[in-house]
């Protein structure tokens, strides 16, 4: 129903789970990036690490839990930079990005069934330009990117 004018609309709402990313920066500024297929666009893209928030925890606690599930990466405390909705036309969730810095290798993989990922690291420096010629397309990706800058400006080239 429309807010406005209270006429009846045929509309989709996805019912989501908030969803989290991560910004892994190692002391040497390199990000923890991952490659992944995504089926909506049929192509591998650059990303970082996140997901699903589970049900009773914390943006922060899910963004720790998925950067090592699915980079094998810990870090120090990790720093709340923003929330956006990712697409408010027909989705209900809301993402969060986070920061994990001295980001360093703590032990294997532990994928999700269905997960096929591969993790790379991608100096800091680098990454507007990845932006610029579409290596990293991801707008949630984009848009943790951005937090850093407004956030964290000292880690920013």
């Amino acid at each position: 129903m429309s807010p406005r004018t209270g006429d009846p609309n045929n509309i989709v709402v996805l019912e989501a789970p908030d969803w989290v990313n991560v910004l892994a920066i190692t002391p040497e500024l390199e990000v923890v990036m991952i490659d992944q297929y995504r089926h909506g666009t049929g192509e591998v893209g650059a990303e970082i690490p996140g997901g699903m928030i589970d049900r009773g925890e914390s943006p922060l606690e899910a963004g720790v839990r998925e950067l090592r599930e699915e980079t094998g990466y810990a870090g120090g405390a990790p720093i709340l930079l923003g929330r956006v909705n990712p697409n408010p036309a027909f989705l209900s969730n809301k993402c969060y990005t986070i920061l994990i810095r001295e980001a360093h290798r703590v032990g294997d993989l532990q994928l999700d069934l269905g997960e096929d990922i591969a993790v790379r690291l991608v100096p800091l420096a680098d990454v507007p330009k990845q932006i610029a010629n579409g290596q990293i397309a991801h707008s949630l990706v984009i848009t943790a990117f951005h937090w850093l800058h407004m956030v964290a400006p000292d880690l920013m080239p």
